[in-house]
Order: structure tokens, then sequence, then C-alpha cells
């Protein structure tokens, strides 16, 4: 496999790797808007026929709400190592959001006025985790850990049934472990629906957070206005920053580990050793796909969406990182404190050869639900402030009101609203506290 080594100032041959933005044939879009009126109009109904359609042929109504079992069952279904796997890391998830936590900000000045901040945990949330052929069950972890920290009352999973109409059972544990209050059995746009719109049985929820597929992210986009939703996730993404220190190897399956979430995937190194880069580019040539168990994933993306970047100066390493965005950024460089400071965008930052993007996957406690697509210009990964609102409060004394009604006045007249202008010249007579 060839990956052929570019200019960072080519920009047409950069193009494809800088893309951004969410963008969905004009058919599939309508497809789900189409699923969507159909769960508004007819709820359960709809939601059984569509999943008999895509997942599960002999699904009916019984197996929409899926019972969450008890510990010691729980524990039973999946292997010991994933039993202790899936504890640690819900146990780091939970540390690292905790310390996410605010609290209220207030303030008084000195002529008695008050304001406020107040945050206060969304009531409800759904968290959609993708299943078919393949169980995640890490993502139960990242979307609901955060939610009950941040002290969301109830918290519901959304999920596809496999082909024999279940659950996997490494996500019934992890909905155990993470005490999920509701646990669905059914995906695509038209849970994205339900839980936007509400149905017979499920209840409608404030926001929808997990990735997804394009049916399930175009079906987020279409609800947002109906509740609130994380972000737009769309395919894996790695940029490698690494100087002439680095390990090829270490880089080159850095690479290979996203390259094989996705056809669509995209995956880069930049750096100013060109040594670096060749030693990488013979790495990947010599590399025999057919031999890895998603070898066919994998070419595609080496072979449409994998670049080798040469930068001659520090500043173009920068650039590239700006223009990309992405999600992962993995820093392999001898100084990474000279970097860090101008590291603008990106959705989560890898230090050091002890780091791979998978610990970030996992157990390191950040959280896996990051922004793509160029998104990491605009929008952060998933956190705990994502669970709260916020409204402000104001408790004016009378002096401030009264030295204040004028220019309030002014403003409301100079903008056309008399009313406003009224409701602040009443205070203008009073006589004002000291």
């Amino acid at each position: 496999m060839n990956v052929p080594i570019v200019n960072a100032a080519d920009r047409q041959a950069l193009a494809p790797l800088f893309r951004s933005g969410w963008e969905v044939p004009a058919e599939l879009s309508a497809r789900v808007a189409q699923i969507i009126a159909e769960v508004r109009r007819r709820g359960d109904r709809a939601l059984v026929e569509f999943t008999r359609r895509f997942d599960d042929g002999m699904y009916d109504i019984s197996k929409l709400r899926v019972p969450i079992p008890m510990h010691e069952r729980a524990r039973s279904l999946v292997p010991h190592e994933i039993v202790e796997a899936l504890a640690l890391a819900r146990e780091r998830v939970e540390q690292f959001h905790r310390r996410q936590l605010r609290g209220d900000v207030e303030f008084a000045d000195e002529d008695g006025t008050q304001c406020a901040l107040r945050y206060h945990p969304l009531d409800s949330v759904a968290a959609y985790v993708p299943g078919g052929s393949a169980a995640l069950p890490s993502s139960v972890i990242m979307s609901v850990v955060p939610a009950k920290v941040a002290g969301v009352s109830r918290t519901i999973v959304l999920t596809p049934p496999q082909r024999d109409g279940k659950i996997a059972p490494a996500v019934l544990f992890a909905c155990w472990l993470c005490d999920v209050d509701e646990l669905y059995a059914v995906g695509g746009a038209q849970a994205i629906a339900a839980a936007a719109y509400g149905t017979e049985t499920i209840a409608r929820v404030d926001k929808i957070v997990g990735p997804g597929n394009v049916w399930v992210t175009e079906a987020k986009r279409q609800v947002y206005g109906a509740c609130s939703i994380d972000g737009l996730a769309g395919p894996s993404e790695l940029l490698v920053v690494a100087d002439d220190a680095a390990d090829p190897e270490f880089i080159v399956n850095e690479l290979l580990a996203q390259a094989e979430h996705d056809p669509l995937a995209r995956v880069a190194l930049v750096s100013q050793s060109r040594t670096l880069l060749e030693a990488c580019a013979e790495r990947i040539r010599n590399l025999d796909t057919q031999a890895l168990p998603r070898g066919e994933v994998i070419a595609s993306v080496l072979q449409h969406n994998a670049y080798l970047i040469f930068a001659a100066k520090k500043k173009q390493v920068f650039r590239v990182v700006d223009r990309f965005c992405p999600e992962h950024l993995s820093l392999q460089v001898q100084d990474p404190e000279a970097y860090l400071p101008f590291i603008r965008r990106a959705g989560a930052v890898f230090v050091g050869p002890y780091s791979p993007v998978a610990s970030g996957d996992y157990v390191a406690g950040t959280n896996h639900v990051l922004p793509t697509s160029g998104a990491a210009r605009f929008s952060s990964g998933l956190r705990t402030e994502d669970f709260t609102r916020t409204y402000t409060v104001v408790r004016n004394s009378a002096h401030r009101i009264s030295q204040d009604a004028p220019a309030i006045a002014a403003l409301a007249s100079f903008e056309g609203l008399t009313q406003h202008a009224e409701s602040a010249l009443r205070y203008v007579s009073q006589p004002a506290d000291s």
C-alpha cells in the first residue's frame, strides 16, 4: 500500500483532509425525515415496523423495553476481564468528569445589587449506543456516567437489537454498571425520533448524546430544537504530529488503529523530518492488510484517506493542525511543551509514546465522544457541563435601578421599545437608598 509524501503547502493534495461540515445526500436526508415523521405520527407501531425491517425480522413491542439485569446476573454475562476493564473505565470516567463540576456564581456590588449564575442538571438524557455488528459498551460509560455525575435524574440508553433480537451482553452489563434508568432495544433514525418526540413507551428527553452512523447523525440534526444534541459525529480522525525522535512503528500502529474504525476515516502524519516520513511510508508499503482482521477497511483508508505531510517549518505544522481540526491529535515530539500552547483546534490530545489514542477510547477517564469533520473549530468533546443548563438571577438595589433607569430608557427608546422605556422611567422619580 503506497501513501505518498506531500508538501504541507500543497493545498490541492490536502483539500480532502481539510474538508469540514456535515453533508449527506439529499435522498438520505429525505428518508430520515420520513422516518421521523412516521414515528411522530404512529409512535410505537412505527418503531416496531422499522426495527423489523432493519434489525430483527421477529421484533415485536414486547422487545422494546429491555429489563436491566441485577448485579450477579449482569456480571455473569461477560468474561471476567471485560467486567474488570469496564469497571476501571467507569471509575476513571467518573473521577475525571466529577472534577469538572462547577458551582454557582454569586456576587454583590457595593450598592447591594446581587447577580448570580445558577447551574441545574437536565431532567432527562438519551444515550445512543451503536450496535449491530459490534457491541460498544464503552459508549454507555462515556455517555451515561457524565450525565449521572451532573445529576441528571433520568438516563435512557437506545441501542439496536442484534439479529437474534437481543441486546449485546456487554452493553447490558454496562447499563447495570452505570445505573441506567431505562434501556430500549431500538436503533437508527427511528430511535432518535422516539427520544426527541416520545412514543407510547418512550418518554421524550431533553438531550440526545452518543455516536452513531450517518442515519443516526442526520436524525439528530433534524430533531435539534425539539431537544438538544451533543453534536454531529462523522467518521473517525487522527493527526499525528511527530519529530525525528518519534518511533515510526508506534506512529503507523496509531494510524492503523484509527483506520480500522470506518472506511471513511481520515488519518495523517505531519512532520518536519523527511526521514521519519519515509520510514513510516516504507512500513505502510510493506503492510499486508489482508492479514489484519479489519484489513479491507484499513486498506480502503490507506488508499483514499491517509496522508504523510512534510512541513518545512514548524508554523506549517500548526497550520495543518488548525485546518484539519482533528478529532484525535497525537503529539509525538521531544518537547511537547513547545507545541501544546499553540494547539487550538483538536477534540483530544495524546502526548508521548505511552499515550495511544486507544487509552482515551477506554480507560484514561477523558471522553471519547469528540467533535469530527472540522467541528473542533467551534465545539468540544462531551463533558459534564453538557448535561447542565444555567440561568441568571438579578436582584437590583433601589439605588442601582434609579441610577440605571435613564440609560435603560434611552436604549429602549432608541430601539423603538417604548414600553421597555416606560418600565424603567418609573424609577427615576423614586428616592434611591444610600
